[in-house]
């Protein structure tokens, strides 16, 4: 799928911030970018990209950095909904199966 425009700036900034918190990580667990690729299964090309804060790296290769930096957890747990105020608030109700878009047309009468 092709890219429908130029990445918002706090898009871009967010994958620099996540770049920047990778390679802390990776240093914390006093690793190397050679051997985080090698237990993620992944180019070391890509850690340095990742560490950049470059948005084309697959979703797949995030997740097995993740994992070799034994932080997958804690970043599943940050993207739950039910962790969130709004997503306790709303958990007892029944999520539809589809969500459609709203009408932008108003309604006189």
């Amino acid at each position: 799928m092709a890219r429908k425009g130029p990445t918002p700036r706090p898009a871009l900034r967010a994958l620099h911030e996540v770049g920047d918190h990778l390679a802390t990580w990776r240093k914390l667990r006093g690793l190397t970018q050679s051997q985080v690729a090698d237990r993620a299964n992944v180019g070391r090309g890509t850690i340095t990209r990742l560490e950049k804060g470059d948005g084309g790296v697959s979703l797949d290769s995030v997740v097995r950095v993740l994992r070799s930096l034994g932080i997958l957890e804690s970043f599943l747990r940050a993207l739950d909904p039910y962790e969130s105020d709004v997503g306790r608030l709303r958990s007892d109700q029944q999520l539809p199966q589809r969500v459609r878009p709203k009408s932008l047309r108003r309604h006189d009468g």
